[in-house]
């Protein structure tokens, strides 16, 4: 425990238990302040506070959020997280003030708090870089093109059939987005360490103010939902990775030689230590691999939340690690993913070649269907004489 609650932690057991929690701390720095500042609006309206301590305190987390902005305000292994040491500045600039402004919470409540305000930022992000993926994928020129099974050509396809493809598969991972957010959009403030306070509080002036569409009904839910709410997000990661995974083997693929359908500027590929011709796309290979690692992610925090009984348990700490990881990592895959497709090149004269004879031989098969052959034997009569044509 941080020297705010605990005097006398081991050195190695205070290393242990505090890990990198005081490293990942500083993207949540800021929404604590917010949350905070919000408590202590309602911690006025309640009569714990006056205008005045409202307005300093309130002031002094304003304060705290520029001094993270220029990177001069420190969280270090005694602080534990973000939290103390805000609690902790607070103290030193504003003596016994500072010291109120934990009354009516706990850091359960406040950590789950700075996690939501932080989580939907960063889906908002991942939003809006989605539109814009979709954006470019509708800008690709259209090419006749193979469409493929079992990696053979099978019938007549083209870019625009292909972009279009990714475009509804993006259109439903943002609805599974959408989905999260409106699950997680929960206030937390006022619930403490899941059994409320013995406080007549008023949790909608902090849902207000947060921007939360509902408080949490039950207390204790606030601290069972950590870890199963982060788990729904990491889902929505993977899905939308598991598209953009697609999308970077099909560019990786039709990119080769043998292929030509795409083009990736020069200055999107690596060169070979020993082969002075590669073009190598590293680009989508790694953001290809990328989806395994944010699935690890997923499987990694599910593992974490399992057999853990009601209320919070310390394991819950590492629940943080994986979500922001993986929130960062699908932010920049989808960035680079929109950048790579903004600049490609559709060579239509190699999907023009590509169009072979025997991309219409389902075709051949309606036509005889249409002129009143059954199915299979039209079937039949056209494979019969693709055959012939290849003796």
């Amino acid at each position: 425990m941080p020297k705010l609650y605990n005097t006398s932690v081991n050195k190695k057991i205070e290393k242990f238990t505090v890990g990198n929690d005081f490293i990942l701390d500083k993207e949540l720095l800021q929404y604590d302040c917010y949350a905070s500042i919000a408590h202590t609006k309602m911690l006025e309206k309640i009569g714990i506070l006056s205008a005045i301590e409202q307005k300093k305190l309130a002031q002094e987390l304003k304060n705290i959020i520029e001094l993270d902005k220029k990177g001069t305000f420190a969280v270090t292994l005694e602080d534990e997280d973000c939290h103390t040491a805000i609690e902790n500045h607070l103290t030193k600039k504003l003596g016994e003030l500072g010291k109120k402004i934990h009354t009516a919470r706990s850091r359960n409540d406040q950590v789950v708090a700075a996690m939501k305000l932080y989580e939907k930022d960063e889906l908002l992000l991942i939003f809006k870089s989605l539109l814009n993926l979709i954006a470019a994928l509708k800008k690709i020129p259209t090419a006749d093109m193979p469409g493929y099974t079992h990696m053979q050509k099978a019938m007549p396809s083209s870019t625009k059939i292909w972009a279009e493809s990714f475009i509804e598969s993006l259109e439903d991972d943002i609805k599974l987005l959408d989905n999260a957010v409106d699950i997680i959009d929960k206030n937390p403030l006022g619930t403490a360490a899941g059994y409320g306070v013995p406080l007549k509080i008023d949790k909608d002036i902090t849902k207000s103010e947060l921007k939360f569409k509902e408080n949490y009904k039950n207390s204790l839910y606030a601290q069972n939902s950590r870890g199963k709410h982060e788990a729904i997000i990491l889902n929505v990661m993977s899905n939308i990775l598991a598209t953009i995974n697609k999308l970077a083997t099909d560019l990786i693929l039709f990119s080769m030689q043998e292929f030509g359908f795409f083009s990736i500027p020069d200055e999107f590929t690596t060169g070979s230590s020993i082969m002075p011709q590669k073009k190598n796309p590293d680009v989508l290979e790694l953001t290809r691999a990328k989806y395994s690692i944010v699935l690890g992610y997923e499987f990694q925090l599910k593992s974490l939340i399992g057999n853990l009984p009601s209320g919070y348990n310390r394991d819950l700490q590492l629940t943080k690690e994986p979500v922001m990881k993986g929130l960062q990592t699908t932010k920049d895959c989808v960035e680079i993913m929109e950048l790579v497709i903004s600049q490609l090149k559709v060579n239509k004269d190699k999907c023009s070649k590509a169009m072979t004879p025997d991309l219409y031989a389902t075709q051949k098969v309606y036509d005889l269907v249409k002129k009143g052959a059954s199915f299979r034997q039209a079937y039949k009569e056209v494979k019969k004489n693709l055959q012939s044509k290849h003796l």
